[in-house]
């Protein structure tokens, strides 16, 4: 009976994510360098079967503390490359799951536009490389991209060749939505690492934009005790995994896995709620989609379940 649950389960992932036996093309930006759980939420999507990860590129965390403060989540303030980081982080992970055959450009230094806005595109190799995966679509497909941190390059991207926009869907990581009052926030720190950004997206008519607030995201939590007895430190990703929150979060008992609850939620709609809402009253764009409920535990049963297979 456990066999063909399993089986009936694979088999409604096949046809969710494939048309014609094709499997769903996807590109993950992620500001990795930056907390725990993008290494976590990396190492998931990369170990999924049923869809093709056609890149994973890097992303900035640059923030105001890291011009006033000595350290910034484990890391020396003084010199920090955040991009860098992130990129080295990513080329670790691909290498320790042999998929260095993964496309993994580096990401834009900073925000586009300037501190006071406007919406001049950063170029970067990762912007250039995703425009490239996109241009490369046979007809009638679309590439997902999957974002953690900020949108500069995927905003690069669209800036630099907005005909891509027809042929892409982005998911995002970020800002606060209330179901209830329908009220959003952008004060976020995502948001705020490239908030020009987060507008220029907002008001693109016509972009196909699913974003999850930290309202959704915030119930998938790992307690830090659980995620160690289950990481086996002799498996190489699963001691970088450990490793992570020992040298960036020790003193955390519990960590909220924002960024895998993002990808999880990709992976197994049928275990999150989406709703269409207009965007802020701010910005030009009409609709957007947001997840506003997750089922947290099966979730989290899906990575160990995925991670030790």
């Amino acid at each position: 009976m456990i066999q063909k649950r399993f089986f009936v389960s694979l088999l409604l992932l096949c046809i969710g994510f494939s048309a014609m036996g094709q499997k769903q093309k996807v590109w993950l930006d992620a500001d990795t360098g930056n907390e725990v759980d993008d290494l976590y939420a990396i190492v998931r999507l990369v170990k999924e079967p049923l869809v093709e990860l056609v890149g994973l590129s890097s992303a900035h965390f640059n923030n105001p503390d890291l011009n006033v403060f000595e350290k910034w989540n484990g890391y020396q303030t003084k010199g920090l490359n955040t991009v860098a980081e992130s990129q080295r982080l990513n080329e670790q992970i691909l290498k320790t799951l042999s998929r260095l055959d993964i496309p993994h450009p580096l990401g834009a230094d900073r925000q586009i536009g300037r501190a006071w806005g406007q919406k001049e595109a950063r170029p970067s190799p990762a912007s250039e490389a995703l425009i490239t995966a996109v241009k490369k679509l046979p007809d009638g497909e679309k590439l997902d991209v999957l974002t953690l941190g900020a949108l500069s390059n995927i905003a690069s991207a669209l800036i630099l060749a907005p005909e891509i926009l027809p042929k892409i869907k982005v998911y995002a990581l970020g800002a606060r939505y209330n179901p209830k009052t329908k009220v959003w926030d952008k004060d976020e720190f995502n948001i705020r690492n490239d908030l020009n950004a987060f507008n220029y997206m907002l008001n693109l008519n016509g972009l196909d934009f699913t974003i999850m607030p930290l309202e959704a995201a915030r119930p998938l939590e790992f307690q830090r005790e659980a995620t160690f007895s289950q990481l086996n430190e002799k498996v190489e990703i699963e001691n970088i995994l450990k490793v992570r929150w020992q040298e960036h979060a020790i003193g955390d008992k519990a960590r909220i896995m924002w960024d895998l609850a993002l990808v999880e939620a990709y992976l197994k709609p049928e275990l999150a709620t989406i709703e269409t809402v207009p965007t802020p009253p701010e910005n030009s764009g009409s609709k957007v989609q947001v997840y506003t409920k997750i089922d947290e535990r099966k979730l989290e049963e899906d990575f160990w379940q995925v991670l030790k297979k």
